[in-house]
């Protein structure tokens, strides 16, 4: 009898101690999960976070622009040149693009020399060219004015070929350039560019290849 009792005693006095060593732990938890969420709640931000409109350039394909600048032709001078552009985007990177441009040369050293001599009648001074090209942009970027004030821009390449109009003649012509583009607008675009426009003559009784330089800034919109 007197075992039995010790027996009970004993594993009353057991439960009591694993209650004892556990209850805490349950408490643990239960503070630990409230810590939790007050830190949760205290770590959470409430910002008003600001709305940033970026512009987008405008997504129509087409662009139509006008250009002046200077036109040097091997050995007649250089010379005021204006012309006008037509450009359908194919993709982000590739364009095409028709010019057509015109401009009135001067006389060669030859004639200014001699005083009388005139190779080139005034009509036949004229020079009027066009040419379709294909561009590829290269290097996009943006250019920063102010901290509130800031532009696209983007390099270019464009090759083609087409016709030179010159002494009542015309000549097949190649032409290479580069240029730089400025975006005002979504719809405005500023250009300023060099080009090659290359062919040859017979105006001194000898074939001659030419490499006629021109720079010129233009306007383009799209639409």
């Amino acid at each position: 009898m007197e075992s039995r009792v010790q027996r009970i005693l004993l594993a009353a006095g057991f439960l009591g101690a694993l209650g004892i060593f556990t209850a805490p732990a349950f408490a643990a938890d239960d503070k630990e999960k409230n810590n939790d969420g007050e830190l949760g709640k205290i770590i959470t931000p409430d910002l008003e976070r600001r709305h940033i409109k970026e512009a987008d350039l405008d997504t129509e394909d087409f662009e139509v622009g006008l250009y002046s600048g200077i036109l040097s032709v091997e050995d007649f001078g250089s010379n005021t040149v204006a012309g006008v552009t037509f450009s359908y985007h194919i993709t982000e990177d590739f364009f095409a693009q028709a010019n057509f441009g015109t401009s009135k040369t001067q006389k060669t050293s030859y004639e200014l020399l001699s005083g009388g001599v005139e190779l080139l009648t005034k009509n036949q001074r004229d020079l009027s060219y066009y040419n379709i090209s294909l561009g590829y942009n290269l290097l996009p970027g943006q250019v920063y004015i102010s901290e509130k004030w800031h532009f696209n821009t983007g390099v270019y390449f464009i090759g083609g070929a087409g016709n030179t109009r010159f002494a009542e003649k015309n000549y097949f012509t190649y032409n290479l350039g580069a240029g730089f583009k400025f975006y005002a607008t979504d719809w405005l675009l500023l250009d300023l560019s060099m080009r090659d426009y290359s062919f040859s003559h017979e105006l001194f009784g000898v074939s001659k290849k030419t490499n006629n330089l021109e720079s010129r800034l233009g306007v383009s919109l799209f639409f």
